[in-house]
């Protein structure tokens, strides 16, 4: 049976460096959609919203719709029944009799007089109502416009970067499966607590990638000999050399462009 060849350590930190520029490519790719869905979602909800305030207010029509219509029946009622207590009065035996139709007259009087108040406030009503209908319309139509040119604006970004985001996920896959799961952990640990999310970085002017802090000659001369990983004591990320950092880039740049 053959022997499992073994992993040397520059080996280790080419792949984790490698792995390094693919995850950076995706957050680069994210990074162009920023905050776009999150808007696009936002846009789609405050739209719905007011469609069902438009729902809402349209159907507060109806109902006072149907509520005039009640009170123009009563009044109609009222009416007949005043004509019908006039004719009886024509054919009363005494003044008591005549009292009692006089004040059911009244008392139909006092209901189409409340009956007709009662419709003037719903036609205010109706007005106040159709006026905020009418600034919502508007609102919903601004705000749809909005919607859907930030919606245009992401499916542009989508089908631009989408396919690309999907084969960079895979090869992320791909490498993470290469490199043993306790450099992954470490890898993914370090990146998820670095603002950037660059958890391998070359050393640069004499410092780490995006450091300040210089690494003592000894130390960069470890990290050219790559026989072991060495992490920046400041922040963290695993450092290697410059050259290694170029050579990696062209081969992963290569790799982009055939994407």
């Amino acid at each position: 049976m053959a022997k499992k060849k073994e992993v040397t350590v520059e080996e280790k930190l080419r792949a984790l460096f490698d792995l390094q520029l693919i995850d950076a490519r995706i957050d680069e790719i994210r990074n162009v959609r920023g905050e776009l869905p999150l808007e696009v979602e936002d846009l789609e909800d405050e739209v719905a919203g007011l469609n069902t305030r438009l729902e809402k207010l349209n159907s507060d029509l109806e109902t006072i719709d149907h509520k005039i219509k009640e009170k123009k029946n009563l009044i109609e009622e009222s009416k007949g029944l005043m004509k019908k207590y006039a004719e009886q009065q024509k054919n009363v035996r005494n003044n008591r009799e005549f009292n009692a139709l006089s004040k059911e007259v009244e008392f139909q009087e006092l209901e189409i007089e409340l009956a007709e108040k009662h419709i003037n406030e719903f036609y205010a009503q109706i007005e106040q109502k159709k006026a905020v209908i009418e600034q919502t319309q508007e609102r919903v139509k601004e705000r749809q416009n909005h919607l859907d040119h930030k919606r245009n604006e992401l499916n542009e970004i989508l089908s631009e970067t989408e396919k690309e985001e999907e084969a960079l996920i895979k090869k992320s896959d791909d490498y993470k499966k290469q490199i043993e799961e306790r450099l992954v952990k470490a890898y993914q640990r370090i990146r998820d607590n670095v603002k950037n999310g660059l958890a391998v970085v070359p050393i640069e002017r004499g410092a780490s990638g995006g450091s300040f802090f210089t690494i003592p000659p000894q130390i960069q001369m470890e990290i050219a000999g790559r026989k072991k990983i060495i992490t920046d004591e400041h922040s963290g990320r695993i450092l290697v050399d410059q050259e290694l950092a170029q050579e990696e880039k062209e081969k992963m740049e290569a790799m982009f462009k055939k994407m």
